[in-house]
């Protein structure tokens, strides 16, 4: 989703710059801005940058303000995230806070680090993406996902507190919530790039351990019978199918990302499931964690989950 809204945001004419993790992404997210030939003077420009880390984010900040000659800006999307951590019990501490830093502490640095930037623009919009996991702490029944669940409800929660905050301090400053269902992007692969440091598209044999155990508990078929390979291939079929048959493509979720900023709404529904499960949690509040709620909006919306 990040490079789509890059690409959109070039094509209407801004200046960007972009922070990733890796210089292969950032050389490829580059590559499609720059399909077409960019107008004369609109500059594109790629750092490298772990969110989690402040000093990467000031680095980030000092040399987007050398290389793009600025000392501000108009839009600040902080839309960094990574899965994993589901479960206070089955994963480590360390996966556990690497989610949470990074898909909540990457959108307070960002902020942070950005704001006299924002403050310094005549008028300037930030845009914190959080998730459906935001308001809804879930993704089935038999799975945990605490640490992505927590620090998206942390975006939310931050992101409506900014809207006082900024009223009173610096009221030329907008800001938005995005909160998305599912999108077709390559969180769940890029995610365990991340956690295992490895770079590998497959699984390690803790990691494939780990994928048995919860097939088991999601009650997949024969699941503790399956073969090492069997688990890999599971898993890839699970990385394929998160990206190819999301209701909502990447492309789609930028535009109406971008509409909503344009239009200053300070909150973002992405994806026709995510505004069904807002209006169904919001209906009926107490019911959200139970089967019956879980197993009628899968239907409805199209979810496969475990």
């Amino acid at each position: 989703m990040g490079r789509e809204l890059a690409r959109q945001l070039v094509a209407e004419g801004c200046n960007v710059a972009m922070c990733d993790v890796s210089e292969a992404a950032m050389a490829e997210t580059r590559r499609l801005c720059e399909v077409e030939k960019l107008p004369q003077g609109l500059r594109v420009t790629t750092h490298v940058a772990d969110v989690a880390i402040e000093d990467h984010l000031k680095r980030f900040r000092d040399e987007l303000a050398e290389q793009q000659k600025t000392d501000r800006i108009h839009l600040l999307f902080n839309n960094a995230g990574i899965g994993g951590g589901g479960s206070l019990f089955t994963n480590t501490r360390e996966q556990w806070e690497r989610t949470f830093n990074i898909c909540w502490g990457g959108v307070y640095l960002g902020v942070r680090t950005f704001l006299p930037m924002l403050v310094a623009a005549d008028e300037a919009h930030i845009v914190n993406t959080a998730s459906v996991n935001g308001f809804w702490a879930s993704i089935g029944l038999n799975q945990a996902h605490t640490a992505y669940s927590s620090a998206k409800f942390a975006v939310k929660g931050f992101t409506e507190a900014l809207i006082s905050d900024l009223r009173l301090h610096a009221p030329h400053v907008k800001c938005s919530v995005v909160m998305p269902g599912h999108i077709g992007t390559s969180i769940v692969s890029n995610s365990r790039k991340v956690q295992s440091g490895d770079g590998s598209e497959r699984l390690n044999a803790d990691e494939v351990a780990l994928t048995r155990k919860r097939m088991v508990a999601a009650g997949v078929p024969d699941a503790d019978k399956m073969s090492d390979e069997d688990v890999q291939a599971a898993f890839a079929e699970r990385v394929r199918s998160f990206l190819e048959d999301a209701p909502t493509t990447a492309a789609q979720a930028a535009k109406i990302i971008l509409d909503g900023v344009k239009a200053e709404r300070w909150r973002i529904l992405v994806g026709e499931d995510a505004k069904r499960l807002d209006e169904r949690v919001r209906a009926t509040p107490e019911q959200a964690y139970d089967r019956a709620f879980f197993e009628s909006l899968t239907q409805e919306v199209g979810w496969r989950l475990g």
